[in-house]
């Protein structure tokens, strides 16, 4: 641990002076800074734990001395140093391992009716309902991309982008198939009905992640349609963009102008290319697949809100709470803190064996 910590400090020191000798490269300087500010955390706790070292080692050198008042002042700093240099250990090492480079970033969601017909439309309203309440609680901001209303206050599909600095970090674990069971409003023997959505959490991506030649893309322009299936412009404003090599189709109908809906259509493609192509990587990187939470398999269903028994049940930890109204009022934390604990635990428990293998 102290070999990686050093290379960070080694490295953390050369961009300060790289940064005193580009003072005047204004792009520079912000790569650095950036670059250097990811580094900080890390250097200020290591020197803190590098502190209380030094003095575990006087204290040790001091316990078996003959003046007793020495000796128990020495006994009595051994115990109070002790837990917290395992403190610092344990934060160090949570510190080191190695973070997902997109989780400050916005991060765009598309929720999609899946079985069920308008209840899972209906549904689907309903989780999009909870994280805006829940990006609101955050302090983040939510703009539609792009929305498929049923006409009766559902959603065949809707995609929105969470602004905001750590969205994609929490978000990312609501990918997945969501589950419902309740009776609908238009049942009328009371049974209870099974519907699902499906969430797909992407993180946004500048032009310079991921570029797409235009060869790559077919883009079709047409006239926006309203829930009916109306059309509702005058002009043809609505952008529909083709990937070619993936088969991939994005499109965006709610500006009001070509661009704005062909910046938010290319928006969206980015972020689902580069999303896989993480994918590839993570694939080529891991021999055995990571776990459920870690992974948030979009296949898998991963909760179940039941509302005859107000209860929400996430899959992947086996938690359950029953109070499905506050989970639906964006109460979402207690799932997401226990999910995205689990996952760096096994991310430490994989960054120690792979320390074992050096």
């Amino acid at each position: 641990m102290l070999e990686k910590v050093n290379a960070i400090q080694t490295r953390y020191n050369e961009l300060t002076r790289l940064l005193e000798e580009n003072a005047q490269d204004y792009q520079r300087v912000a790569e650095l800074a950036k670059e250097r500010a990811g580094l900080e955390t890390i250097v200020n706790k290591a020197q803190e734990y590098r502190q209380v070292l030094q003095l575990l080692e006087e204290a040790r050198a001091l316990q078996n001395n003959e003046d007793e008042e020495l000796r128990q002042m020495a006994i009595s700093e051994l115990a109070e140093l002790t837990p917290q240099q395992i403190k610092l250990e344990n934060d160090l090492k949570t510190l080191l391992i190695p973070k997902d480079p997109r989780d400050e970033r916005n991060t765009i969601v598309e929720i999609r009716a899946g079985t069920g017909g308008d209840e899972a439309a209906l549904f689907a309203a309903d989780l999009f309902r909870m994280y805006c309440y829940y990006a609101e609680q955050r302090g983040w901001s939510i703009e539609i991309f792009s929305q498929n209303e049923t006409g009766i206050g559902g959603y065949k599909e809707i995609i929105f982008i969470v602004k905001g600095r750590g969205a994609y970090s929490r978000l990312k674990y609501e990918s997945g198939v969501h589950r419902v069971q309740r009776v609908p409003s238009t049942e009328a023997q009371g049974r209870i009905h099974t519907s699902t959505a499906t969430v797909v959490v992407l993180a946004e991506v500048d032009d310079v992640d991921i570029q797409i030649p235009d060869a790559d893309i077919r883009v079709d322009i047409y006239r926006s349609a309203g829930a009916g299936g109306q059309n509702v412009q005058k002009n043809s404003t609505a952008i529909r963009i083709t990937h070619l090599p993936t088969g991939i189709v994005v499109a965006c109908q709610d500006e009001r102008s070509q661009l704005q809906n062909k910046l938010r259509a290319m928006n969206i493609l980015r972020a689902r290319l580069y999303e896989i192509e993480q994918d590839k990587r993570q694939a080529d990187l891991e021999a055995t697949r990571r776990s459920q939470a870690g992974t948030g398999e979009r296949s898998e269903k991963i909760r179940t809100y039941n509302y005859p028994q107000s209860r929400v049940t996430d899959h992947r930890i086996n938690l359950s709470v029953y109070n499905l109204p506050s989970i639906m009022n964006g109460q979402i934390d207690q799932f997401i803190d226990e999910i995205s604990q689990r996952d760096e635990t096994e991310r430490l428990t994989s960054s120690g064996n792979d320390n074992s293998d050096d």
